[in-house]
């Protein structure tokens, strides 16, 4: 299935029903008087999260949602009936704008959430509820209130507790592949990864959290560059971030590169959005089982370490060090309560 994480849509609520003006015609109540029912209340348009869905392809084909209209009133105290609220579902993790005011009208962060995107019209009054001691024959009923149209930008940020960035070819993906259940496309090309891939890692005591495979980051992403910022945006709602990181063939492998690299991912995330600087991070050196790596990774851990973050050396291939790099991000999770029960 395609990934689309951004979409605009147009939503038209139901107009209410019109209040009815009536007269009671009765063989045996000779007086009458006033039985226009008021009318019913037109649909609201409902947006609703569903963990079911990834991705929000199906709003670039169907953009229009209309919600039906509330009936009239009738005569002999019948009341219109109202519409039904039409409900639209979109992915966890979609934002909601205003795309007129730009204004973020709900944040959809978890199954079942909804959010009334357009609220139905109130049906009109009929003359029944204008009867008093006064006016005991009113002539008087009120025309249901319009719906409300909306036009609505969605984003989808995906909810991933982990975010594995790096620059490509690092083996983000082989990564992701290894220790969750996520089948990603694997190459050994620059942006192999086109869109990003969620896994789902077992981790002790029956727990799980998500993992996400972000699309290769270079210098000058925030700006658009190389796949750009339009997935930078997916590592936000991370409660923890991995800097994968690795020589790429035939580069010479100097520890100092995986440093420099290291810092112009940190630039980029900290240009994009300042709070990623804050997140809590680890270092993990991969490609461990080439010869290349192996003999000079000591020394490029010992150069990482001046970061005071957490630095671990993996092979994804060989499943080397992914027991304790699992372990170590459970630990982390868990510091914080974040962990969620499979």
């Amino acid at each position: 299935m395609k990934f689309i994480d951004q979409a605009e849509i147009e939503v038209q609520s139901g107009k209410g029903g019109d209040g009815c003006v009536s007269f009671r015609r009765s063989r045996f109540i000779p007086k009458g008087g006033p039985d226009g029912g008021d009318g019913g209340r037109g649909g609201s348009v409902i947006l609703r999260a569903d963990r079911e869905l990834t991705t929000l392809l199906d709003h670039r084909y169907f953009r229009f949602f209309r919600a039906q209209n509330g009936q009239p009133g009738m005569g002999k105290d019948k009341f219109g009936a109202s519409a039904q609220d039409l409900i639209v579902r979109v992915p966890v993790g979609t934002q909601i704008f205003d795309h007129t005011t730009n204004t973020l009208l709900g944040d959809m962060n978890c199954d079942g959430f909804e959010l009334v995107a357009a609220k139905g019209g109130r049906g009109g009054h009929g003359n029944l509820h204008y009867k008093s001691s006064t006016n005991r024959a009113p002539k008087r009923s009120e025309s249901g209130l319009p719906g409300e149209n909306r036009k609505l930008r969605l984003e989808l940020k995906l909810l991933a507790d982990v975010g594995v960035v790096g620059f490509p070819n690092t083996g983000k993906s082989t990564l992701v592949a290894s220790i969750s259940k996520a089948t990603p496309k694997i190459a050994d090309y620059p942006f192999t990864t086109l869109v990003p891939t969620l896994g789902v890692v077992q981790a002790r005591e029956h727990n799980s959290f998500v993992i996400a495979d972000v699309p290769g980051l270079i210098e000058g992403a925030h700006q658009g560059h190389g796949l750009g910022h339009r997935f930078l945006k997916h590592i936000e709602r991370c409660r923890i971030i991995v800097h994968l990181t690795t020589w790429l063939p035939g580069e010479d492998p100097d520890p100092e590169k995986l440093v420099e690299r290291f810092k112009i991912l940190e630039r980029e995330m900290e240009l994009f959005e300042p709070q990623l600087a804050r997140k809590k991070r680890i270092i993990v050196i991969s490609k461990h089982d080439l010869t290349e790596v192996h003999t000079i990774s000591d020394s490029a851990k010992n150069k990482l370490s001046q970061f005071q973050l957490p630095v671990l050396i993996i092979s994804a291939s060989t499943h080397e060090g992914l027991v304790q790099l699992v372990d170590t991000l459970y630990n982390c999770l868990q510091e914080e309560n974040l962990l969620r029960s499979s």
